[in-house]
């Protein structure tokens, strides 16, 4: 993991071969909230710095839908692609984004996963989809995990808590701490059951809600709360 800075903005990356990984802080006051004009033109600043054919979204409505990239802005909250110089990313102001790698294959996944998406297993069906779709094996597979609001401040209802404890996936693995949940835990819980070594698993480990390192937007904790950051990966063509 190292910072990159791109004029007054700050990315945490990841590079591993010819994939680049990138998650966006606040810093400059970046915003990519998509439904600001702001928003649409830093994503083809981002286009261009990075010399990227297109970068591919979705309208996120926190939901278990996984669409292989083909240029189309759907609604869903998972994005497949196998294509060079084509980003995928997702949105995130306390949300988890999360990256999938297939190194051996060269696919790649972003994926938005809030406690909605989380409750209905979306990383393990993106997992799922690049296994059916793209052949891809689970010892190929690598995850990154953006930051996002942590276990430490991820407040919730008693009856949330309940719903996600009663999974077995997550039978075994304590989720919660009173009345706070961590959805990186029941992330990580869907991954391993898949099948991905716990080695290929890298986390930020940096809470959007009360990280003093990183400038970032959290919905809970921020006062700007249209301000968005953008999770993306592309395979380099190299």
């Amino acid at each position: 993991m190292e910072i990159e800075t791109l004029n007054n903005y700050k990315f945490i990356k990841f590079k591993i071969d010819n994939v680049v990984i990138l998650f966006s802080t606040a810093s400059g006051g970046l915003n990519f909230n998509c439904h600001t004009d702001e928003g649409l033109i830093n994503l083809e600043k981002i286009k261009t710095a990075y010399n990227l054919e297109s970068i591919g979204y979705l309208n996120q409505i926190h939901s278990d839908l996984v669409f292989d990239f083909d240029g189309n802005i759907k609604d869903g909250d998972a994005l497949i692609t196998n294509k060079k110089n084509r980003a995928i990313g997702v949105f995130t102001a306390d949300c988890v984004p999360v990256i999938l790698v297939d190194s051996s294959r060269k696919v790649i996944a972003a994926i938005h996963s809030g406690w909605k998406g989380t409750n209905a297993l979306i990383v393990s069906k993106t997992i799922e989809r690049m296994q059916e779709t793209y052949g891809s094996l689970a010892k190929n597979i690598s995850a990154y995990i953006g930051p996002h609001i942590g276990g430490c401040c991820y407040e919730v209802s008693k009856e949330l808590i309940e719903e996600f404890t009663s999974k077995d996936i997550y039978s075994n693995i304590k989720i919660s701490n009173n009345n706070k949940l961590d959805l990186e835990k029941c992330i990580i819980a869907q991954i391993n059951a898949k099948g991905i070594k716990k080695d290929n698993i890298k986390i930020t480990n940096i809470c959007t809600s009360c990280s003093k390192k990183y400038e970032l937007y959290s919905y809970r904790n921020s006062e700007n709360k249209q301000g968005r950051m953008f999770s993306f990966v592309y395979l380099k063509d190299i």
